[in-house]
């Protein structure tokens, strides 16, 4: 049962909503079919399947709000359900932030792109030879491979009292391989998300990975301080994530953000990057599609958030924007940062002295008003020196800002796709090189 059409879904959803006595209601209904495999020491260690649909039933009365889940979708379930939701309204406080339950909306239809039958259909034997080409570039470069894949089908959708209706189908393809040597001195990692099973190479990514690892090995220790660094992708995301979830309105009036301005007001409009940054979402685009409706019935569209360096727009929650008497906008779905025309290897072979980072990791706040966050180099940092790879580094700690790293964009690469290790959010962004970017200490991660 766990995927359901969406003829399947509305039927169920407005089934659950025929036992409503509630002010308002709002059902929930989400399902997924999952299937994994996890490699360690160069074997498969575990593989599974798991599928589940779950229903959210939320009942209102006034300003009071309770809300119930199941995933048991008989009549008897369904009303026990609903009946218990609005006991617990009932008994609830009233919020004071609560905002009544949204009427229809027109929403862009997704599902052409978010889902790809390929995907669902894939067999075990298909995982299964993904994960071996992993394995087999392991073994033949002498490695020791570690490894998840895993592909998912799932649907999301919602009703409301108020004849709000939404419902998308989605597929997905992760990967992610991190590869050692024997010693346990050099590592190397990869990562991948694609909606289309077609596009995951795990040969490709692997070698990458392999290469990473293998030139790692017997790293040397150089001083930290501030370096011109080339980013990958894999690195630069997870302070880039962190960037756009701070574009919060509330936060920014309150005073609690880096936008917030001493005294009152806010830096939306002022040129706080390189002029070269543009970010934005936009559902409708093929390479990185995304869902046209968020979890509270709001449209997601295409919406530029810093455009040449501008921050141009702030989400805000739909309460905020009803009092702020401003345009309600919610958070941005997958974001993409303009790149340039260069590859990672023409941004190497331009670097006059600098280092190469694959990855960051173990990232945590530092100052939430500068939105300073210190972490960790790993899997593979170089030494760059008159446009060549020269040797590999011991790891570093970092300090750094997104927003000063902006400033300090000395070039920019052609964009492709990653997903987060922090998050497991993708992004389509660049790859780039940042002029004095903070190396605070030598780490003796790998």
């Amino acid at each position: 049962m766990a995927i359901l059409t969406e003829n399947e879904a509305k039927a169920l959803m407005q089934k659950a909503l025929s036992y409503s006595k509630a002010d308002e209601c709002e059902i929930n209904l989400n399902g997924s079919d999952s299937a994994n495999i996890r490699y360690a020491r160069n074997s498969v260690s575990t593989a599974g399947n798991v599928n589940s649909t779950n229903m959210a039933i939320s009942s209102a009365f006034g300003k009071k709000l309770g809300v119930t889940t199941l995933n048991e979708f008989t009549d008897a379930e369904l009303e026990k359900a609903v009946r218990l939701s609005e006991e617990l309204a009932r008994l609830a406080p009233e919020n004071p932030e609560y905002m009544p339950v949204m009427g229809p909306q027109t929403y862009a239809p997704t599902t052409s792109t978010t889902y790809i039958k390929a995907t669902e259909d894939m067999t075990p034997k298909q995982r299964t030879d993904l994960v071996a080409q992993s394995l087999q570039v392991a073994k033949e470069a002498k490695l020791t491979a570690a490894g998840f894949l895993q592909s998912t089908t799932g649907f999301s959708s919602m009703m409301n009292s108020k004849g709000l209706f939404a419902y998308t189908k989605y597929s997905d393809i992760n990967f992610s391989a991190t590869l050692r040597t024997d010693d346990g001195k050099g590592s190397g990692y990869a990562t991948r998300d694609y909606e289309n099973v077609a596009d995951m190479d795990t040969l490709k990514f692997t070698k990458i990975a392999a290469q990473k690892a293998t030139g790692s090995a017997g790293a040397r220790a150089i001083e930290p301080g501030k370096y011109t660094v080339i980013l990958e992708p894999a690195a630069s995301i997870v302070l880039l994530e962190n960037l756009w979830g701070s574009l919060d309105q509330r936060s920014t009036d309150e005073g609690r953000s880096f936008l917030s301005k001493k005294g009152g007001g806010t830096r939306v409009g002022e040129k706080l990057m390189d002029e070269r940054v543009t970010i934005f979402s936009d559902p409708a685009r093929t390479d990185l599609p995304g869902l046209t409706w968020t979890g509270d019935g709001r449209p997601q569209v295409k919406r530029t958030w810093i455009e040449k360096g501008v921050v141009k727009t702030l989400y805000n929650s739909r309460y905020w924007a009803d009092k702020q008497k401003i345009e309600s906008i919610p958070g941005p779905g997958p974001m993409i940062m303009e790149g340039g025309t260069q590859t990672l290897e023409e941004l190497i072979k331009g670097t006059e002295k600098g280092i190469l980072v694959t990855r960051l990791w173990y990232i945590r706040p530092v100052d939430p008003q500068t939105l300073l966050y210190t972490g960790l180099t790993r899997d593979g940092t170089f030494y760059i020196e008159n446009g060549q790879i020269k040797f590999p580094v011991k790891n570093f700690r970092f300090n750094e800002s997104p927003v000063i790293m902006l400033n300090n964009l000395d070039a920019l690469g052609i964009p492709e796709r990653t997903v987060s290790a922090e998050s497991n959010q993708s992004a389509l962004i660049p790859p780039m090189r940042i002029r004095d970017f903070t190396f605070t200490s030598l780490s003796d991660a790998v």
